[in-house]
């Protein structure tokens, strides 16, 4: 009998700790949800990793589009604030000749002060920063641009426009 009592005692532990740490992670990640400098931490620390996806656009990021549903190649920003649609898929460094790096930017919440969308975009490899960031200004705020980067590899992008700031990861893939 005691040893079943140990046993059960040493289990209740394990399973309490488990609980502790879940209910941990859930409190933190709560946080982050209203916290943008925390976003903005998690985006400067973790490995830059640009993830694509090939679905339907967002409802918010729809207008402009013939079809209902337009299926685009699209990144989400960290914080889901802006999208960035690529009409050229992969993006290429040094540009191509015959096609543009073109991304339409669209912002979730609308912007009616006409800032600019402001680009402080530094390569990564994994969370460590290479070489000095490039600056680019998109006259009007989120819209059609041309972003060409100066070396292939994955580019952080921190991005304010109109009081709101964000950032995405974006990769460019060496042009041969």
């Amino acid at each position: 009998m005691p040893t079943t009592l140990i046993a059960f005692g040493r289990r209740g532990h394990r399973y309490a700790a488990l609980a502790l740490a879940i209910l941990l992670v859930g409190t933190g990640a709560l946080a982050g949800c209203s916290s943008s400098s925390h976003t903005r931490v998690r985006a400067e620390t973790q490995a830059c990793s640009s993830r694509v996806l090939y679905g339907t656009l967002p409802v918010w990021a729809r207008a402009g589009f013939s079809n209902p549903k337009p299926r685009m190649p699209h990144v989400l920003s960290a914080s889901g604030k802006i999208t960035a649609i690529l009409w050229a898929n992969p993006l290429l460094s040094p540009p191509p000749r015959d096609h543009s790096n073109k991304i339409l930017w669209v912002a979730r919440a609308a912007d009616s002060s006409g800032s600019d969308l402001l680009i402080s975009a530094q390569r990564m490899n994994g969370a460590s920063k290479i070489g000095s960031p490039v600056a680019r200004r998109l006259s009007g705020g989120p819209g059609p641009s041309i972003i060409n980067m100066p070396a292939a590899g994955c580019w952080r992008f921190t991005l304010r426009w109109g009081g709101r700031r964000d950032a995405i990861d974006l990769r460019y893939v060496a042009n041969r």
